[in-house]
């Protein structure tokens, strides 16, 4: 529930107060300004220790609500008095739940794992220390921490101001709460924007990204998960052994077995835990400059944060959310920057070459640390738009990158100038912007800082709005161009296309995926265990297969006798509906087909089970028809199974023309039992009855061998409409069509064009379809047409007369007894159709023509070199992306060093806070001056009796 609200910190004099929406979302209480960016906070309500409500005058409902930390926000409830009181209430029942769930008792022990626990006890005097009520760490207990604390971290800590910054942040974090009830108002924003300190800014990195949530939700898990998985391998841990000694081996914590061990318990831990995505390169990179800072269980849960929810897609084995954000990136530059488009569209180099690897490892592996993770902490505050400007809005760093080098990228001539250029910028950011100025002010700011400035002050015009669009823009391009790449893919990974083309399986490919999109088959599952393998305990990939109800779809998508068309008309419109048929012999066909008995068939499956129907000739399909349904695989039909035999032939004629179909039915029935029972064997002695009459022979059983191939292929030859069926018709109904695609919906409809996409639902069009239907009946216009599977006949004919296959010595059998009992247990049903005439020429013409090919035929490298493949773009990025140079001023401090020595404490702190003022932008908190002093007032008011 959401409720408008009015916040205050409960100190006055400290921060302004703030409009926005209140979240009841249990177990957690948010807040967000209007604004969206100027207050936030999210808090357990284990950590609410006391919920007031303050005596104000009439018509105000204010909480007063008391922290872990000590702290307390007062909180204006602006809605409606009912609306308060329900969301009072409900606020009294989460934290009721929370109580009887034992959270509250562990508040104690997990903020003692936080390093903002030490720093406020250090800090804070005698006085303050008795009022933690316990929640201070004992001296047994040690807060999380990463390879820095052994290995020291990255850069000069005199140089980086770490005890400045600690002082900064030590005060906001006493007023403003720290970890779980963090308060995030602009003062916070602005100190992330400066820079973290080292020791603080794992802690920082998980409170701002919500990582911290999880890892407080999911005690132990992390380890529960290690435990489970001991002495696993799978694919994903082959490669990341692999990537595990080229994950930032410039620093030392890297050039030893703890820092190697840590990175792969973590990206181990994160492969179990989601098998689907596994490993992808470029996470060794971010969890290599993570674990730097966090322990190995923040790191876990910071990392699935990161693919999840910050980056989805960018570590995905599409990695479609990076091919996006390239193509978007492209977009903006061909707007902000059109000379130096033009200029590499003209040289042919490619932007992706070089701002790939920037995007996947977020700058870590493209320019020195220390500034790379001032980018990260801004990432983490802001989130995933930062990747596109460094700063506030945070839309354009790459075109501030490329602004700052415009001149020196005019003379780019390829690909490798450019990696060059931008690898000798990365390395001069520590280095003065105007080093030959004459103002000592300007000779201080350094590359870095210039480009922080021109990334806030010249690409204000790119706005969240305008990437979000320019996302949904090229979204369809970027799915049909990885769609287009997998299809290839899976073609080239099949075992045997058979007598298919690979346009022709690509179509194939396009019906199962239309299929999997209309009933998503069940999650991938890994093959069966073996007793005979080679791969020394690896476990394989899952494998994409799909169940009986997607095959139902797909099996509608191409052939014509599973869906039901009908043309439906009722004075008012005439529509074809289509029906996906259930029917035993599609059950039969997808066993049939599961030929590795797992229950589901894959790609390959499908691609051989077709090659075997679709190219026969007349004696192949009538053996394949006689295989399908021999259940036992012993040669022989069964009398049950003739009967079944029938069922099919009558489900798949059953909305033909007339009659003529339904009477072949009947005489196949007729001579299949007739022969049969003639060539059964005679037993070698008769029984004489009492009057000494030979007794008949005891009826063969139903479940017996009763009809051979042979016999039921010369049944099959003595009928000329089921010849006809098994000689084109049967693989003929076999039909690939190029799959039509779903476009997506346009974001410049206008009113008119949203207006229509809220009316025009697939429900709403079916209540529209069954009005007019019902309207048709009742005025007599309403008329159903079932559309032939076939087609072969289009007017009415009679049945033409059965001939006996038997000669006349053959004809006085003793088993006609038999074979009346098993025609007349069988009910043949009329043709629905039969009163219907429906010119199919046009069907039946196409039912005879070749597999439509809507790909053209595959060259030799056309894989390699087709348009759209993000191949070789991601080959080349990971090249890059491993390429990692060395930085000097990445090389580690000692942190005796860091209490800047020499300089005044004050100026320090001013020196930094003017910093920080040069890139705010004010922010407004939505009252008017009345609701100022309004906020204040509650501030002194006290709890109601």
């Amino acid at each position: 529930m959401d409720i408008s609200a009015v916040l205050s910190l409960g100190i006055e004099g400290e921060e302004e107060s703030y409009a926005g929406k209140l979240y009841l979302m249990s177990p957690y209480l948010c807040f967000s300004s209007l604004d969206r960016k100027s207050v936030r906070f999210t808090l357990p309500l284990s950590t609410v220790r006391r919920v007031e409500r303050l005596n104000a005058r009439a018509g105000i409902y204010a909480l007063s609500l008391s922290l872990w930390h000590g702290g307390k926000i007062i909180v204006q409830l602006t809605s409606l008095r009912p609306t308060a009181d329900l969301f009072c209430a409900l606020l009294r029942d989460a934290l009721k739940i929370e109580l009887q769930r034992g959270m509250m008792k562990q508040v104690k022990g997990f903020v003692k794992t936080c390093y903002s626990e030490t720093l406020i006890l250090s800090t804070s005097p005698p006085d303050e220390k008795d009022q933690e009520d316990d929640a201070a760490p004992t001296e047994d207990v040690t807060y999380h921490g990463g390879l820095g604390l052994r290995f020291k971290f990255p850069g000069d800590p005199r140089k980086l101001r770490e005890a400045s910054k600690l002082k900064l942040w030590t005060a906001y974090l006493k007023t403003h709460g720290r970890n779980l009830t963090l308060l995030r108002y602009p003062q916070c924003t602005r100190l992330v924007q400066v820079g973290l300190p080292n020791r603080l800014r794992g802690e920082i990195w998980e409170t701002l990204s919500g990582s911290l949530f999880l890892r407080y939700a999911n005690p132990g898990v992390y380890q529960q998960i290690l435990g489970e998985n001991k002495g696993r391998m799978t694919t994903s841990t082959e490669d990341i052994e692999k990537d595990l000694h080229r994950s930032l081996p410039e620093y030392a914590g890297y050039q030893s077995e703890e820092g190697i061990n840590a990175l792969r318990r973590v990206l181990q831990a994160y492969s179990f835990k989601n098998p689907e995505l596994g490993y992808c390169q470029a996470m060794n990179i971010l969890a290599a400059a993570i674990l730097i800072y966090m322990s190995e269980e923040q790191a876990f849960w910071l990392l699935e944060v990161l693919c999840d929810r910050l980056l989805p897609g960018y570590y995905a084995p599409s990695m479609h959310g990076t091919l996006l954000d390239q193509r978007v990136f492209e977009s903006l530059v061909q707007r902000c920057l059109p000379m130096i488009h033009d200029h590499f569209q003209g040289v042919d180099v490619q932007l992706s070459v070089a701002s790939l690897p920037w995007f996947l490892s977020l700058f870590i592996n493209s320019m020195p640390m220390v500034f790379a993770f001032r980018i990260v902490d801004c990432f983490f505050c802001m989130g995933p738009k930062v990747l596109f400007q460094v700063g506030d809005s945070t839309e354009h760093a790459h075109s501030a990158i490329l602004k700052i080098n415009g001149e020196k990228l005019l003379q780019i001539q390829d690909d490798g100038g450019f990696l060059n250029l931008m690898r000798d910028y990365f390395a001069s950011l520590g280095g003065s912007a105007h080093p030959d100025s004459s103002d000592p002010r300007a000779r201080a700011i350094t590359r870095f800082q210039e480009l922080l400035l021109v990334s806030f002050r010249e690409f204000s015009v790119i706005t969240d709005d305008l990437i979000y669009s320019e996302r949904k823009r090229f979204r369809g391009e970027i799915i049909h161009s990885i769609e287009t790449f997998s299809k290839r893919s899976a073609v080239r990974n099949l075992k045997s296309l058979g007598r298919f083309t690979k346009d022709q399986a690509g179509l194939v490919y396009d019906a199962l995926y239309h299929a999997m999109v209309m009933v998503p088959p069940p999650p991938a599952t890994l093959p069966p265990p073996s007793l005979l393998t080679t791969s020394e305990g690896t476990e394989e990939k899952p494998e994409t297969r799909i169940g009986l109800r997607t095959f139902y779809h797909f099996m509608a998508e191409i052939a014509t006798w599973a869906r039901d068309e009908k043309i439906v008309s009722n004075g008012f419109q005439q529509r074809i509906d289509r029906e996906i048929a259930e029917h035993e012999f599609i059950d039969r066909l997808f066993f049939f087909w599961d030929t590795s008995c797992r229950g589901a068939l894959s790609f390959q499956d499908l691609v051989s089970g077709l090659d075997g129907v679709m190219f026969n000739d007349l004696m192949d399909n009538i053996e394949w028809f006689f295989n399908l349904h021999d259940k036992n695989k012993d040669g022989f039909l069964t009398k049950d199974e003739v009967l079944t035999v029938s069922e099919s032939f009558l489900f798949i004629f059953r909305f033909e023309i007339g009659d003529a179909y339904l009477g072949a039915v009947s005489r196949f029935m007729t001579n299949a039992f007739e022969y049969g029972d003639t060539l059964l064997p005679e037993p070698e002695e008769k029984e004489v009855g009492p009057d000494g009459e030979p007794v008949p022979p005891t009826p063969l059983a139903s479940n017996q061998p009763y009809l051979n191939l042979a016999t039921f292929r010369m049944v099959v030859l003595a009928d000329e409409i089921l010849e006809s069926f098994f000689e084109t018709d049967l693989s003929a109904s076999f039909r690939l069509h190029p799959v039509a695609e779903l476009e997506l919906p346009s974001s410049n409809n206008g009113l008119l064009g949203d207006i229509w996409s809220q009316i025009a639902t697939d429900s709403n069009k079916k209540i529209f379809n069954m009005f007019t239907d019902e309207i048709g009946k009742t005025i007599g216009k309403h008329q159903v047409i079932h559309k032939p599977s076939i087609g072969r006949y289009t007017k009415l004919e009679e049945p033409k007369a059965r001939e006996s296959l038997l000669t006349p010595s053959m004809r006085h059998s003793t088993s006609k007894s038999s074979l009346r009992q098993s025609t007349s247990s069988t009910s043949l049903r009329p043709s629905s159709t039969s009163t219907l005439s429906v010119d199919t020429t046009s069907t039946s013409t196409a039912a005879t023509k070749p597999v439509p090919s809507a790909v053209k035929k595959d060259s030799p490298g056309q894989d390699a070199d087709a348009e759209g493949d993000p191949m070789p773009l991601l080959q080349a990025a990971n090249a890059a992306l491993m390429a990692r140079p060395a930085f000097t001023i990445d090389d580690v401090g000692d942190d005796e060093d860091e209490d800047d020595a020499g300089l005044d404490a004050s100026e320090n702190d001013d020196t930094v806070m003017d910093e920080v003022d040069a890139f705010l932008e004010a922010h407004d908190s939505g009252l008017t001056d009345a609701d100022k002093k309004l906020a204040d007032d509650l501030r002194k008011a006290e709890p109601v009796k």
